[in-house]
């Protein structure tokens, strides 16, 4: 019995031995991420700086590949696909990987069931803007102005079921506001229209509201995040500005194929966090907009467990939907 039991601990002994290098060899080939939108775009250029943190942090070359189209989907199912061995990540957004799952009826992946999640990288806030002549000056005296004349009033957006759409439909919604929704091919023409007074308010990203903003064409009312933002510290948040608790910022993450070890993802993961908020990430992501943002593995799960609860709602209220 004693030599049975001295032969199983030694069995397991080396067994440990002859997994343990294998783990801690990791990486021991160059990483892949993937993103599933076009060069130069935020998405693109924080993967891209994610990128770089790793190489600094593991000593090993990590590169990003564009897989544009269907709204980031042909990327996400080429890392769904990949072998869960570390060497293929996702850069996703918070259309990805939040909203797309209640956007497209047919979608062929499901975000906590074929993705592990490793850690949120940046927060993009979005605001709520109205025509500098709109005769409101607080987000409070905008909602009672869309009471006052119900169904008189358009709110553009940057396209139907995108981030900037969605969040004012929960905005709508909470306030019980009738305003009606113009969607546009993009932010750009959006904005346009709001300078010219062809639509009266819309929610989007400080990039595309702040510069006209500065200019007098547009008043930003109030941030739709649970904290001020550093580029614009006088307007509120939502819950200061007295229109609810509503926080909606787009964001981006990092994800692997389901199944990959636990301990590589740890090792990703503290891979970035000795280096993710650097001044130099810091300053590259406050000019997109963006904050730099790191969440555990665990805790990033969770966000997106509640961010798909969130946008699904948002969703069925807009009446948004893809085939």
């Amino acid at each position: 019995m004693r030599q049975k039991l001295i032969g199983g601990v030694l069995a397991l002994s080396l067994a440990v031995l002859h997994a343990t290098p294998a783990l801690a060899a990791y990486p021991e080939k160059p990483i892949r991420i993937i993103v599933g939108f076009p060069a130069g775009q935020a998405t693109d250029i924080v993967a891209r700086l994610a990128a770089k943190a790793l190489e600094t942090s593991l000593k090993q070359s990590v590169y990003v590949e564009n897989k544009p189209g269907a709204s980031g989907i042909i990327g996400t199912m080429d890392v769904v696909r990949a072998p869960p061995d570390g060497y293929t990540l996702l850069v996703g957004s918070s259309g990805t990987l939040s909203i797309n799952p209640s956007l497209y009826t047919k979608l062929a992946y499901d975000p906590l069931r074929d993705i592990e999640p490793i850690t949120e990288l940046s927060e993009v806030p979005l605001f709520l803007a109205v025509n500098g002549k709109l005769p409101v000056k607080t987000a409070s005296e905008f909602i009672s102005y869309v009471k006052a004349n119900p169904g008189k009033l358009n709110y553009g957006s940057a396209g139907s079921g995108v981030t900037s759409h969605l969040a004012m439909e929960l905005l709508k919604h909470n306030q019980d506001m009738d305003i009606r929704h113009v969607p546009y091919k993009g932010s750009p023409p959006a904005v346009a229209d709001l300078i010219g007074g062809h639509v009266q308010a819309m929610v989007d990203t400080g990039p595309a509201l702040l510069p006209v903003a500065r200019r007098g064409d547009i008043r930003i009312l109030a941030t739709l995040n649970d904290r001020r933002n550093a580029a614009v510290p006088e307007v509120p948040t939502a819950k200061e500005a007295g229109i609810g608790d509503l926080k909606t910022p787009a964001w981006v993450g990092l994800g692997a194929p389901k199944g990959t070890p636990p301990e590589i993802i740890n090792t990703l993961y503290k891979a970035l966090e000795g280096h993710w908020k650097s001044p130099e990430n810091i300053k590259v992501l406050n000019g997109l907009g963006s904050e730099a943002v790191l969440k555990d593995p665990e805790a990033f799960r969770q966000y997106i467990s509640d961010e798909i609860k969130k946008w699904k709602v948002a969703v069925d209220l807009s009446g948004a939907q893809v085939n």
